[in-house]
């Protein structure tokens, strides 16, 4: 098991290409099912200060594309990475 304060400590390196896309900011939960549903990496040029502050552009990464979870990092496999505006979180804490 791991805790969402360890799993934002991993460093996540595509494997196609052997980039380091970032650490991860953020996770997307489906709560009626009890899983993750996709991670979030910041997006290039992205301003934040120490992840507070800036825009909120991320790199969405769905949980099928996580290839291997180690112990410092993430590997996932994507082909083309393109940032994403991530939602807005909706009221009540989540995404709709």
């Amino acid at each position: 098991m791991v805790k969402i304060s360890e799993f934002q400590e991993k460093d996540v390196v595509n494997i196609l290409d052997g980039k380091n896309l970032g650490q991860v900011t953020d996770l997307e939960i489906n709560l009626q099912a009890g899983r993750v549903e996709a991670i979030f990496v910041p997006g290039k040029g992205n301003g934040k200060f120490f992840g507070l502050f800036g825009g909120g552009e991320e790199i969405t990464i769905p949980w099928r594309n996580i290839v291997k979870i180690g112990k410092d990092v993430i590997l996932v496999r994507l082909d083309d990475v393109m940032p994403l505006v991530k939602p807005e979180v909706g009221e009540g804490g989540y995404r709709p």
